[in-house]
């Protein structure tokens, strides 16, 4: 897993939201950004982070950032996320992992004595000039806000 560190400018991608709508990385050049990254939409830990999110975005906004949530879900079940949390974010729907494998957060993951190939729940924040400020690894899905707003 070589995962994006701080300094490190985020690689060029575009992506499919939980709309359908193609997003475009450039189009967030400028802009202080929240890339988040989540197992499985609609799973206990991913629903109780994007909630406290969702909880917490006009503090966000109101900090300057724009957020985005990533797994390799489907549109469909991303859109049904969405839907059922009242998410106000783009959840992008990287099935083919090119925005988690740019991020460097798809690597081996242990469960319940299991090894498994996933993704790490973790989220990156991002200057104004599209460059890694500060990396969040261990992720508390219930107060991750805070773990943002602090920065």
């Amino acid at each position: 897993m070589n995962t994006l560190k701080v300094g490190d400018k985020v690689p060029h991608f575009t992506a499919i939201d939980d709309s359908g709508n193609t997003i475009d990385w450039n189009d967030y050049l400028g802009h202080r950004v929240v890339v988040f990254f989540y197992p499985k939409a609609s799973t206990p830990g991913c629903t109780a982070e994007a909630c406290n999110l969702r909880d917490h975005y006009e503090d966000l906004k109101a900090s300057g950032y724009r957020l985005l949530g990533v797994s390799a879900d489907s549109v469909k079940r991303q859109a049904n996320f969405r839907d059922k949390n009242s998410l106000p974010f783009p959840l992008l729907a990287d099935e083919n992992r090119e925005v988690i494998n740019a991020f460097g957060v798809w690597g081996l993951k242990k469960f319940m004595g299991k090894e498994y190939d996933g993704i790490h729940r973790m989220t990156f924040i991002i200057n104004e000039l599209g460059e890694v400020e500060k990396v969040i690894e261990k992720v508390k899905t219930k107060d991750h806000a805070a773990q943002i707003l602090v920065v």
